[in-house]
């Protein structure tokens, strides 16, 4: 496996996610931004924050797959979430539950959550972006 994700002594254990990730394959994907769009460039989960996560990390998920990977193979996530405030983490927690059951795995590499102002339309409440490292 190119990535093995670690949560090293001396820095706080997160549930969801791991703090280190140490990538020994030999090639790096970088995937664009995913938002809540749907094959079609339809908007899934219009004001549901938890459904616009999970279409995220499925896209992710498709994206991944065109490269031979998984979720395995990501080293890093960034999440971008319309003005953030910490209630809206269980949504988010949720969406990510629900792409894990749908995806067959947790999800958990490094990842940073930026709370911004807008995305590029106004229908978009997250969008989330991975760095994967495939053997």
């Amino acid at each position: 496996m190119a990535i093995t994700l670690v949560n090293p002594s001396g820095l706080p254990e997160i549930d969801v996610y791991r703090q280190v990730s140490i990538a020994t394959g030999s090639k790096l994907v970088f995937i664009a931004g995913q938002v809540a769009w749907d094959a079609e460039g339809t908007t899934v989960g219009e004001g549901d924050l938890a459904a616009q996560v999970e279409q995220c990390y499925l896209n992710i998920g498709t994206a991944l797959a065109a490269a031979g990977g998984s979720f395995d193979d990501v080293a890093k996530l960034t999440v971008y979430v319309v003005d953030w405030t910490p209630g809206k983490m269980p949504p988010l927690l949720e969406g990510i539950s629900r792409a894990a059951a749908k995806l067959g795995s947790a999800p958990v590499p490094p990842a940073t959550l930026l709370g911004v102002a807008a995305l590029d339309v106004p229908d978009h409440l997250v969008e989330i972006e991975a760095t994967a490292v495939i053997g």
